[in-house]
């Protein structure tokens, strides 16, 4: 070796490092990954473009109503002649956002649940795998169509109830409340091999607490699955949400979303194809570059890599 630390080839040999090289190996996970940030600039740059191209999201044409792509319209237009384009990109960034945010809520309430379950064990361990069984025993569409028909307007003030915002919140909140369970059940099976680890008992003997075993010496041994399992998820979030949608439950008009563009399009799939081709493409697009991505976190965050870190 040419240097302490270092292989002779110059590469380090940090986890991170040996986890990065793992990543990019795996060409699938590479590209879409390149895609998704892509994706994610393009919907975040959505107000910027529609400027560009002068047009306006919920801006009506009656004598544009269905239109194929052209110059003008490079997507074409809906059924009240607004551009798909950027009602895609708007509808992107609801999507996105749902997908992201429920996704980060579960995993945040699916590795405290475990967490503590794994490391406490015993009556605390059995109830909260109780809880989690039983979560997974529902019959999840039936359950999810059943929250998101609960109407905002008896709860909220009518126009809080009638906002973006608390249609975003209320879609998050229903599928995180069911979508925990996978990280749960990952976090407290890795609970309890890390905490049988040296260097747990060690700084058990050291007089460490629970909050600080928890949290500083096993969290971080255990954040390779929820990283995995949180990637993994946002691709089955997204199909949720556009499910909810495609129903009417979820994200109303005129508020664009993926799956409600596709709801709006059944009506005109002969006569309008692109009105669903569309919208449709990119949920699949989405939901298998996320897969892809996280297949190859898996394979670089891989425990048996010896890459997990020690507290």
């Amino acid at each position: 070796m040419s240097e302490a630390g270092a292989l002779p080839d110059g590469r380090g040999r940090s986890p991170t490092g040996a986890a990065v090289r793992r990543f990019r190996r795996h060409g699938a996970a590479v590209a879409s990954l390149a895609l998704l940030l892509l994706l994610g600039t393009l919907v975040a740059a959505a107000p910027l473009l529609e400027a560009a191209l002068g047009l306006e999201r919920d801006a009506v044409d009656f004598f544009a109503m269905a239109s194929p792509p052209s110059a003008e319209h490079v997507l074409g237009t809906d059924q009240l002649g607004r551009d798909v384009l950027v009602r895609l990109l708007y509808g992107g960034r609801v999507s996105l956002t749902v997908a992201l945010a429920t996704a980060l809520v579960a995993a945040i309430v699916g590795t405290a649940i475990g967490l503590v379950a794994g490391f406490r064990g015993g009556w605390v361990d059995a109830l909260l795998m109780r809880l989690t069984d039983g979560v997974i025993a529902l019959p999840l569409l039936p359950l999810l169509i059943v929250l998101a028909a609960i109407d905002l307007n008896k709860v909220l003030p009518a126009e809080m109830a009638q906002s973006e915002q608390a249609q975003l919140y209320r879609i998050v909140a229903i599928i995180a409340l069911v979508g925990w369970t996978t990280v749960a059940r990952l976090v407290r099976g890795a609970t309890l091999a890390v905490r049988q680890q040296d260097f747990v008992k060690a700084a058990t003997a050291l007089g460490a607490g629970s909050g600080r075993l928890m949290l500083v010496h096993i969290l971080p041994n255990v954040a390779s699955p929820i990283v995995v399992a949180t990637t993994l998820s946002v691709g089955q979030i997204i199909l949720l949400e556009s499910t909810l949608s495609f129903l009417g439950l979820g994200i109303q008009p005129p508020t664009p979303s993926w799956g409600n563009m596709l709801t709006n399009a059944q009506e005109l799939i002969w006569s309008a194809p692109h009105l669903a081709v569309f919208p449709g493409l990119l949920i699949f697009v989405t939901v298998i570059a996320f897969n892809f991505v996280g297949d190859g976190l898996q394979d670089a965050l891989d425990p048996r890599s010896g890459i997990g870190r020690r507290g």
